[in-house]
């Protein structure tokens, strides 16, 4: 079987103003639309899609951020974008919707894990379970890859959902050994069942959107 890659792609920045959430099976989470700087990146990111090979498949998570970021390409393109509930972002419990700022100022320990690269995640009240988490995202994702035998990927979802299928591949135990930017391109070359991490938080689009100009 020929290689391919399967690219796993950050949604571009929320407004973090929003208190919007939606009903979820684990609970209410966290449901905010793109802020003007986000829909600026939703721009970009589509115009670097489009100076590469169509995909064979899109794919998105239920979440608005995910799907208002990929509809920047699809829906001028026409392409059809399924949505997966098990790409949706981790449950954080008592943490949904809460800004850093307010999570930090009330516990002294909590700045202290950030200032040294410790995960935070674990410590959050009534969080989704990292094995859990894993597990649904690693068989959301190897089943889209079934339905999908042959050609490119695109998937938009999280940062943590990033993490949560890439970490493994690398050996990392911990939840989040990496903050993707916000429409930042993580591809896999997928070879039959071999998986190989192939490029990490790539947002060129971003920085030298010259590049992408004539797409």
């Amino acid at each position: 079987m020929s290689e391919r890659i399967l690219y796993l792609v950050r949604h571009a920045e929320s407004d973090f103003g929003s208190s919007d959430f939606r009903a979820g099976v684990r609970g209410d989470q966290w449901d905010p639309p793109l802020g003007e700087r986000g829909r600026e990146q939703a721009g970009m990111l589509a115009g670097r899609l489009r100076a590469m090979p169509m995909p064979a498949a899109v794919y998105s998570s239920p979440l608005r951020r995910a799907r208002e970021t990929v509809a920047a390409f699809a829906e001028p393109s026409g392409v059809e974008v399924v949505v997966e509930d098990d790409l949706s972002e981790a449950y954080l419990g008592d943490w949904e919707g809460k800004p850093f700022e307010e999570i930090l100022s009330t516990d002294e320990q909590m700045l202290h894990r950030i200032r040294n690269q410790e995960p935070i995640w674990r410590h959050a009240p009534g969080v989704e379970d990292l094995g859990p988490f894993r597990a649904r995202v690693r068989d959301a994702v190897e089943r889209i890859l079934s339905t999908h035998p042959t050609g490119n990927v695109l998937v938009v979802c999280h940062g943590a959902v990033i993490n949560a299928y890439v970490a493994p591949l690398l050996g990392v135990d911990h939840e989040m050994f990496f903050v993707p930017e916000n429409t930042s391109l993580n591809s896999v070359v997928v070879d039959g069942e071999a998986r190989r991490v192939r490029f990490l938080n790539d947002a060129l689009h971003l920085t030298e959107p010259h590049l992408f100009a004539d797409a």
